[in-house]
Protein backbone atom coordinates (compact mmCIF):
# COMPACT_ATOMS: atom_id res chain seq x y z
CA UNK A 1 0.00 0.00 0.00
CA UNK A 2 2.87 2.37 0.81
CA UNK A 3 4.48 1.80 -2.59
CA UNK A 4 1.17 2.54 -4.31
CA UNK A 5 0.79 5.73 -2.25
CA UNK A 6 4.33 6.76 -3.24
CA UNK A 7 3.58 6.35 -6.95
CA UNK A 8 0.27 8.17 -6.62
CA UNK A 9 2.12 11.10 -5.03
CA UNK A 10 4.75 11.14 -7.78
CA UNK A 11 1.94 11.19 -10.36
CA UNK A 12 0.12 13.88 -8.38
CA UNK A 13 3.25 16.06 -8.30
CA UNK A 14 3.74 15.53 -12.03
CA UNK A 15 0.09 16.41 -12.62
CA UNK A 16 0.51 19.67 -10.67
CA UNK A 17 3.57 20.57 -12.73
CA UNK A 18 1.64 19.85 -15.94
CA UNK A 19 -1.22 22.03 -14.69
CA UNK A 20 1.34 24.77 -14.05
CA UNK A 21 2.37 24.60 -17.71
CA UNK A 22 -1.27 24.64 -18.77
CA UNK A 23 -1.85 27.71 -16.57
CA UNK A 24 1.17 29.43 -18.11
CA UNK A 25 0.49 28.55 -21.74
CA UNK A 26 -3.32 28.28 -21.94
CA UNK A 27 -4.81 30.33 -19.09
CA UNK A 28 -8.15 30.77 -20.88
CA UNK A 29 -8.51 26.99 -21.14
CA UNK A 30 -7.81 26.67 -17.40
CA UNK A 31 -10.47 29.28 -16.73
CA UNK A 32 -12.98 27.24 -18.78
CA UNK A 33 -12.06 24.12 -16.80
CA UNK A 34 -12.63 25.97 -13.52
CA UNK A 35 -16.09 27.00 -14.74
CA UNK A 36 -16.98 23.33 -15.20
CA UNK A 37 -16.43 22.40 -11.54
CA UNK A 38 -19.67 21.16 -10.03
CA UNK A 39 -21.56 21.79 -13.27
CA UNK A 40 -23.08 18.29 -13.44
CA UNK A 41 -23.44 15.50 -10.89
CA UNK A 42 -20.96 13.32 -12.80
CA UNK A 43 -18.32 16.07 -12.98
CA UNK A 44 -18.92 17.11 -9.38
CA UNK A 45 -18.64 13.69 -7.77
CA UNK A 46 -15.86 12.49 -10.08
CA UNK A 47 -13.83 15.61 -9.28
CA UNK A 48 -14.28 15.14 -5.53
CA UNK A 49 -13.60 11.39 -5.58
CA UNK A 50 -10.46 11.74 -7.72
CA UNK A 51 -9.23 14.48 -5.37
CA UNK A 52 -9.49 12.06 -2.45
CA UNK A 53 -6.99 9.63 -4.01
CA UNK A 54 -3.86 11.81 -3.62
CA UNK A 55 -5.27 13.07 -0.30
CA UNK A 56 -5.34 9.52 1.05
CA UNK A 57 -1.90 8.87 -0.43
CA UNK A 58 -0.53 11.91 1.43
CA UNK A 59 -1.87 10.55 4.73
CA UNK A 60 -0.69 6.98 4.07
CA UNK A 61 2.79 8.02 2.95
CA UNK A 62 3.33 10.82 5.50
CA UNK A 63 5.51 8.82 7.89
CA UNK A 64 7.93 8.02 5.05
CA UNK A 65 7.94 11.53 3.56
CA UNK A 66 10.64 14.13 4.02
CA UNK A 67 8.00 16.54 5.34
CA UNK A 68 5.85 14.12 7.32
CA UNK A 69 3.86 16.73 9.23
CA UNK A 70 3.09 18.80 6.11
CA UNK A 71 1.99 15.69 4.20
CA UNK A 72 -0.22 14.62 7.11
CA UNK A 73 -1.87 18.04 7.50
CA UNK A 74 -2.32 18.54 3.75
CA UNK A 75 -3.72 15.04 3.27
CA UNK A 76 -6.24 15.33 6.10
CA UNK A 77 -7.21 18.83 4.96
CA UNK A 78 -7.85 17.58 1.42
CA UNK A 79 -9.84 14.60 2.71
CA UNK A 80 -11.93 16.74 5.07
CA UNK A 81 -12.73 19.37 2.45
CA UNK A 82 -13.56 16.65 -0.08
CA UNK A 83 -16.00 15.05 2.35
CA UNK A 84 -17.60 18.44 3.00
CA UNK A 85 -17.94 19.01 -0.76
CA UNK A 86 -19.87 15.73 -1.06
CA UNK A 87 -22.61 17.34 1.03
CA UNK A 88 -22.55 20.84 -0.46
CA UNK A 89 -25.34 21.21 -3.01
CA UNK A 90 -23.97 20.97 -6.54
CA UNK A 91 -25.44 24.33 -7.55
CA UNK A 92 -23.51 26.05 -4.73
CA UNK A 93 -20.26 24.32 -5.72
CA UNK A 94 -20.82 25.30 -9.34
CA UNK A 95 -21.68 28.91 -8.44
CA UNK A 96 -18.46 29.10 -6.40
CA UNK A 97 -16.49 27.81 -9.41
CA UNK A 98 -18.10 30.43 -11.67
CA UNK A 99 -17.27 33.18 -9.18
CA UNK A 100 -13.65 32.03 -8.97
CA UNK A 101 -13.39 31.86 -12.76
CA UNK A 102 -14.71 35.42 -13.00
CA UNK A 103 -12.04 36.64 -10.57
CA UNK A 104 -9.19 34.63 -12.12
CA UNK A 105 -8.41 36.54 -15.28
CA UNK A 106 -5.92 34.90 -17.70
CA UNK A 107 -3.06 37.20 -16.66
CA UNK A 108 -3.58 36.31 -12.99
CA UNK A 109 -3.70 32.60 -13.85
CA UNK A 110 -0.36 32.98 -15.66
CA UNK A 111 1.12 34.85 -12.69
CA UNK A 112 0.20 32.14 -10.21
CA UNK A 113 1.31 29.23 -12.42
CA UNK A 114 4.70 29.03 -10.63
CA UNK A 115 2.79 28.09 -7.47
CA UNK A 116 1.55 24.94 -9.20
CA UNK A 117 5.11 24.12 -10.33
CA UNK A 118 6.44 24.65 -6.81
CA UNK A 119 3.68 22.64 -5.17
CA UNK A 120 4.23 19.76 -7.61
CA UNK A 121 7.97 19.85 -6.95
CA UNK A 122 7.34 19.95 -3.20
CA UNK A 123 5.18 16.82 -3.42
CA UNK A 124 7.73 14.94 -5.54
CA UNK A 125 10.71 16.07 -3.45
CA UNK A 126 8.90 15.31 -0.20
CA UNK A 127 8.06 11.85 -1.52
CA UNK A 128 11.46 10.96 -2.95
CA UNK A 129 13.70 13.02 -0.65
Amino acid sequence: MVILAKWILILFGTFLIAIGFLMLLLPSKVRQLIKMAGSTPVINYTEITVRMIPAAALVLYAEYAKYAFAFQVLGWFMLATSLILFFVPIRIHHQYALTCAAILKPLFIRCISPLSFLFGLFIIYGTLG
